[in-house]
């Protein structure tokens, strides 16, 4: 069998199980040329098979980020590609390696906001993530924290605890001050309460 026979499509299989496994299988191995092969089919006619390689790409990257690194500009081009699908698989990639290869990802950070801003949410969340992680490479940290604090000014209210929670780890004296200066500015704007209750919980516990 090839790698393309087990995914979840080809098994006829609705769930994402076979995707996981897969992935799990590829990490466990470390068998590039598996993942060569799944890049190679982003291109497959089959959306349902771009789909599920790129599944299985992202979660390889969650479990051994190294793996798919190397494929970090070829994730970049998938940012602008017309299937919906391919482009928050990519931006979930690229969050995953964002530690494994941080130049290349700040170097692309004009692109990665920018589909942020007309993406999905979960392209938005992942693309905030990446932004905290590149908040954590002292060289790129001020201009990182910058942007980071844009999406905070202006995130759906839905995502800004989520956003809060997640940055609190690379908050520190130099940055608290505006960071608890943009999270108070957006509290009379959360309409629910316990949305609101878990951003002031991140304001209490850095103040």
């Amino acid at each position: 069998m090839t790698i393309i026979d087990k995914l979840a499509t080809s098994l006829n299989r609705k769930d994402e199980g076979p995707n996981q496994e897969l992935a799990q299988y590829i990490a466990d191995i470390e068998d590039r040329e598996a993942v060569r092969e799944l890049m190679d089919h982003l291109t497959n006619k089959d959306k349902d098979i771009q789909s599920d390689c790129i599944k299985v790409l992202y979660e390889i990257g969650n479990r051994k980020p190294s793996l798919v690194a190397g494929y970090s500009k070829e994730f970049l081009t998938l940012l602008d590609h017309k299937n919906n699908r391919l482009v928050w698989g990519a931006m979930t990639a690229l969050d995953a390696i964002t530690l494994e290869s941080p130049e290349v990802i700040y170097a692309a950070l004009d692109q990665i906001v920018d589909r942020m801003d007309k993406g999905s949410v979960i392209t938005k969340d992942h693309g905030v993530n990446i932004l905290i992680k590149l908040c954590s490479v002292p060289s790129y940290a001020d201009h990182a924290f910058t942007l980071l604090i844009e999406q905070l000014k202006r995130c759906p209210t839905n995502q800004l605890p989520m956003y809060a929670e997640n940055a609190i780890s690379i908050v520190n004296d130099t940055n608290k001050a505006p960071f608890i200066h943009t999270l108070f500015s957006r509290l009379d704007d959360i309409d629910k309460d316990t949305k609101r209750k878990r951003v002031v919980k991140v304001i209490k516990r850095l103040s």
